[in-house]
């Protein structure tokens, strides 16, 4: 059996152990994450999805769960659960990825299970998350707008303003709720199509920055480093062209950003001496180079380079990289095939909170991906 297809049953069995009466928990770990994440429960519902129907009932658990808590102006909560008391608070909310996360979910279980009753029962919600959204456009340019630490990077580093990540979701989003000229207005802003527009893509650099906004005195401030995640979900969800696509993949490759596994949530990490470190950098441990967010491994984000290279057509070397994956997710402390939440940029190593919902979610969708030799619900 290859390796690939013992993590299959890996994966399964991970995601089974996140599974809680109110729906898919970030960690199967016993006291780890004691809470269900937008983000978290939505893309491990994206490979869950195509496993069956096993999750079936924990994915539509996720997505009632969210609704709950809604806004009353639409904003779909980050965060619902006790995981940490200093909050003072069961329900987060402050994140702009939790209300796309939870429409592509609405969307992608529609596809996975043909069945658009959710779609239809939760019509209102859908409808005032789109909504907040569409609030979220100061610039009046259709492109979403944020302060720093609203997505899943937390507060490293301060991305503000446009944010690749966000962007690439909302261009999924809108697609997937037939906003097709929509769709095609953000592409052409964050390709540079439009000159008036500050665009995300480079052509210098061959790959998409992590935000680009304008500062008070309207000078043009950004930061080059590639920001992984974002970069593969603009090839994932069709943001990116072919030739873009190319690009990217053929920097991720000679920066050895995909290496030992992928892949490294940002490359290069930042430094002390570099403009975009902070003070509270020091505090913490998870800041060093090449570990947590600061450039560590993320398998999370493995998962949608592998669908980015499917997507890109380089079939053979997605199916070599979720074998890479798949000794990623292998690794434990304790035992074999804990999914853990990340591994040390440098080693390899996993690090983190191992039996990670998100982690075993992307293995699946990547592997469906290289199954297919298509990405699933983003065609």
């Amino acid at each position: 059996m290859k390796l690939s297809e013992a993590g299959k049953n890996g994966a399964v069995h991970v995601i089974q152990s996140c599974i809680r009466p109110i729906g898919f928990y970030a960690s199967g770990l016993p006291h780890g994450y004691e809470a269900l994440w937008a983000r978290d429960s939505m893309i491990t519902s994206l490979g869950a999805s195509l496993a069956g129907k096993k999750f079936r009932i924990p994915f539509r658990k996720s997505l009632a769960l969210l609704s709950v808590h809604q806004s009353e102006l639409g904003q779909i909560p980050n965060a619902v659960g006790t995981y940490n008391t200093e909050r003072r608070s069961d329900v987060t909310y402050n994140s702009i990825d939790s209300s796309l996360w939870y429409l592509i979910g609405h969307a992608a279980y529609a596809r996975a299970y043909g069945d658009r009753g959710l779609l239809r029962a939760y019509r209102k919600s859908i409808a005032k998350a789109r909504l907040w959204l569409k609030y979220q456009d100061p610039n009046e340019d259709t492109l979403l707008a944020q302060q720093p630490t609203m997505d899943w990077q937390d507060a490293m580093p301060h991305k503000y303003g446009h944010v690749l990540n966000t962007q690439a979701l909302h261009y999924a989003v809108l697609r997937m709720y037939g906003e097709h000229e929509r769709a095609e207005h953000v592409k052409n802003v964050v390709n540079g199509r439009i000159e008036k527009y500050l665009a995300l893509y480079d052509q210098r650099l061959g790959y998409y920055l992590p935000w680009a906004w304008k500062n008070h005195d309207g000078d043009r401030e950004r930061e080059e480093w590639f920001d992984s995640l974002g970069n593969f979900l603009a090839i994932v969800t069709g943001l990116a062209t072919p030739k873009i696509a190319k690009a990217i993949l053929r920097h991720a490759e000679r920066e050895h950003i995909v290496r030992p596994f992928p892949a490294k949530s940002l490359y290069p990490p930042i430094k002390e001496t570099d403009k975009e470190w902070r003070s509270y950098f020091a505090r913490s441990e998870l800041h060093k180079p090449y570990d947590y967010l600061n450039g560590g491994i993320w398998p999370m984000i493995g998962g949608f380079y592998v669908a980015a290279l499917v997507k890109a057509g380089m079939h053979k070397k997605a199916a070599s990289a979720l074998e890479k994956l798949a000794a990623a997710n292998k690794q434990g402390t304790n035992r074999e095939w804990e999914f853990n939440e990340w591994l040390s940029g440098r080693t390899g190593k996993p690090k983190g909170t191992p039996y990670q919902a998100w982690s075993a979610g992307a293995y699946l969708f990547a592997h469906e991906s290289v199954t297919r030799k298509r990405v699933p619900f983003f065609a």
